[in-house]
């Protein structure tokens, strides 16, 4: 059935962040499940994470798990929506989600702020962290899971 929710981190999925400290500290370590790795961004706000879907999604919940002291506290949950008609460079908030300064992984349900958004699917999500418990806005995440529903 269509309406499972399942892990929409997948080897196909596109990730683009905002900047990236050095290598050691790349994007490819955000989706690792390794707790010794991390993304951590250059200073300044804002950051963001971008995930490109090879097809249409519906996000449910996002969890993340950042580093304390570099955590995006205020963070804009944006979409571009997906299907005909749509623009396909139109970025949407489609919700906000405010994580707390803790080392702990964090659950956010994805519930729109528009109603009119919950089920319109989506081809891309982008997390913009808008401030940072970091004096320089330096942002560190060391897991990101996303679960929605794919759509086929």
């Amino acid at each position: 059935m269509a309406d499972d929710i399942v892990s929409l981190i997948t080897p196909d999925i596109k990730i683009k962040v905002s900047s990236t400290l050095d290598k050691s500290v790349g994007k490819k370590y955000l989706t690792d499940g390794s707790p010794e790795t991390c993304w951590t961004s250059q200073q300044g706000t804002p950051q963001f994470i971008q995930l490109s879907f090879p097809s249409p999604v519906l996000p449910k919940r996002i969890a993340l798990t950042f580093q304390g002291g570099f955590v995006g506290t205020r963070c804009s949950v944006d979409v571009i929506l997906s299907g005909e008609g749509a623009d396909k460079t139109q970025w949407k908030t489609f919700t906000r989600i405010f994580p707390e300064d803790v080392n702990r992984k964090q659950i956010f349900q994805l519930t729109p702020i528009d109603p009119a958004l919950s089920q319109k699917e989506i081809d891309s999500l982008k997390l913009v962290f808008e401030e940072s418990s970091d004096f320089f806005g330096r942002i560190t995440v060391y897991d990101l899971q996303l679960e929605g529903t794919v759509i086929a």
